[in-house]
């Protein structure tokens, strides 16, 4: 079907390391697992992201980071450590298009093939249990907005993952061990939404 090796680069935090499961199981890998199952070959994502990580650590884990030239995707999921950590939905704005415009750059240029993920609302995990559950959700709720009108301001995909867990945040069979962070099973939706949108850019 294709007669070239496609690449994918995914930036964020422990959302993008799949943090508690094993590496393939992370989105990125089940994403770059569908698509070779579709018959595109793929190398491995190239993902740059750590659990804790803000705006502010992944700029400097950019900067710290050797890069292809370019990749023919980039996924871009970030934010929810600066909203555990009360930073400014004004400074994260800044922070966020800064980074965004970065992954614009990696994917040549092409904001077709850059996906922006949003904040899963971990406030109503169990995690999350003692806590001011909705004023966690309305500050996701707000990061979330910014993030989306960011990304229709640079055309690029949003992929909307949030009312998917606050549904199913309650139930395990979506949730690693930590009570906090997505399974394989929550994550491998998110991957089917990435793949088949990817699908539709290489046809």
């Amino acid at each position: 079907m294709a007669s070239k090796t496609y690449t994918m680069l995914s930036l964020g935090d422990s959302y993008t390391i799949g943090e508690g499961l094993a590496l393939y199981e992370s989105f990125p890998y089940q994403a770059v697992q569908l698509m070779r199952k579709a018959g595109y070959p793929f190398n491995a994502p190239e993902i740059i992201a750590k659990t804790g990580w803000t705006t502010d650590d992944l700029k400097k884990g950019i900067r710290n980071t050797i890069f292809q030239t370019s990749y023919d995707f980039v996924t871009l999921m970030i934010g929810v450590n600066d909203q555990y950590q009360d930073k400014s939905v004004f400074e994260y704005a800044t922070n966020f298009e800064l980074v965004l415009n970065q992954a614009i750059g990696f994917a040549a240029n092409n904001p077709a093939n850059v996906f922006v993920l949003s904040i899963p609302d971990w406030g109503h995990t169990p995690f999350a249990e003692g806590g001011d559950r909705a004023q966690i959700s309305t500050a996701i709720n707000e990061w979330n907005v910014m993030i989306e009108k960011l990304a229709k301001k640079y055309r690029v995909n949003y992929v909307a993952v949030t009312e998917e867990t606050k549904a199913s945040s309650m139930n395990i069979a979506y949730l690693a061990a930590d009570q906090l962070h997505p399974s394989k099973k929550e994550y491998s939706r998110w991957a089917a939404i990435i793949s088949d949108e990817m699908q539709t850019k290489l046809v």
